[in-house]
């Protein structure tokens, strides 16, 4: 079988390898379409060569076919499935606790072992979440992605008719616009870049641009002088860690989405001043897995608009070089299998 192995410094080997016939406990899936998110975007410009060396099989928002079951495994053969790509330890205060989500050595399936991108991939039965008959394979890779979009909006504790702040347009930003939506709430999207705003504004958002309009004051009149009851930092900047305490209204929650860099600067006096609250928000758990599944297969999220390209296996280099960059990509998928 073919498989993409990243090498190193923006290059990855086309390779023909074996298969990997499953374990007691394990699925061989057939990986159908694979989706390229920020991670692998740094993993890709070098970031995380620590981590994952110059020899990885990246990939883990995924489609695909159930193919072999080892034994004790009771899935069917030729089911259409997702992958939820996490491993936890097991054995940690985390996992005991019952977040193996956040467990303390938690490796993710795809960077810290090989991924999707190859034609069979070999995973614990564990992480198998199945899809509706007729499911589209194409839209369902982009379960992963939504499903920390309702991990995001789960732990915002998100009701109908709040006022939902999301600063960054990016992939994530869009689908936690269209969860928090879905649940009822009153959403502004706030974005620098023009054609993100545009996708969003197509999609029925409201939006801002905050170097074009004072997002303050912009957010401030839109909740009638309240503020927004719930904020998502999705943008991994001081520019939005500024914003979030600025227009958060009292007792209003901020979720943190952003992996930022370096330590941003946080106003603390905001939060003694409006009695704000600030919630992490990491990955996601096996009901948010679920939730994506139904999300996608009622159509709530707008897969197509999300999906911005789509290139064989073969062609993985360009596929990671045309996204790098290109201020109008949302999400491309690898046509693996």
């Amino acid at each position: 079988m073919k498989a993409a192995f990243y090498t190193g410094h923006k290059n990855f080997e086309i390779r023909d390898i074996p298969r990997q016939p499953p374990k007691a406990g394990e699925v061989e899936v057939q990986v159908a379409f694979n989706g390229i998110c920020g991670t692998d975007m740094h993993a890709y410009h070098g970031a995380m060569d620590a981590r994952i060396g110059h020899n990885r099989v990246l990939g883990h928002e995924m489609s695909g076919i159930i193919a072999t079951v080892g034994e004790g495994v009771d899935l069917p053969v030729g089911v259409a499935v997702a992958i939820r790509p996490l491993a936890p330890c097991g054995d940690c205060p985390a996992c005991d606790a019952g977040l193996s989500h956040i467990c303390h050595r938690l490796k993710f399936l795809g960077l810290d072992t090989d991924g999707a991108l190859q034609e069979y991939w070999t995973v614990p039965a564990y992480a198998i979440h199945r899809l509706p008959d007729g499911a589209s394979l194409e839209h369902a890779a982009l379960t992963e992605p939504v499903a920390v979009a309702c991990h995001d909006v789960r732990r915002g504790r998100v009701k109908a008719g709040e006022d939902v702040l999301v600063i960054g347009g990016g992939p994530i930003g869009i689908l936690i616009a269209m969860v928090a939506r879905n649940e009822g709430a009153n959403v502004i999207l706030s974005e620098v870049n023009p054609h993100r705003l545009s996708v969003a504004q197509e999609m029925g958002f409201v939006t801002m641009n905050p170097r074009e309009v004072d997002p303050v004051a912009t957010v401030t009149a839109a909740t009638k002088g309240k503020g927004a009851d719930v904020v998502f930092e999705v943008s991994g900047t001081q520019a939005g860690t500024d914003l979030m305490t600025d227009v958060a209204a009292s007792r209003g929650r901020i979720v943190m989405v952003a992996i930022h860099t370096t330590r941003p600067q946080v106003d603390l006096f905001r939060f003694f001043w409006r009695e704000l609250e600030l919630i992490g928000a990491r990955v996601y758990e096996a009901e948010d897995f679920d939730a994506a599944i139904d999300l996608l297969a009622r159509g709530v999220i707008d897969a197509k608009a999300m999906i911005t390209d789509i290139r064989p296996l073969d062609d993985v280099a360009r596929a990671f070089a045309g996204l790098d960059g290109d201020a109008h990509a949302m999400k491309t998928l690898v046509r693996v299998g």
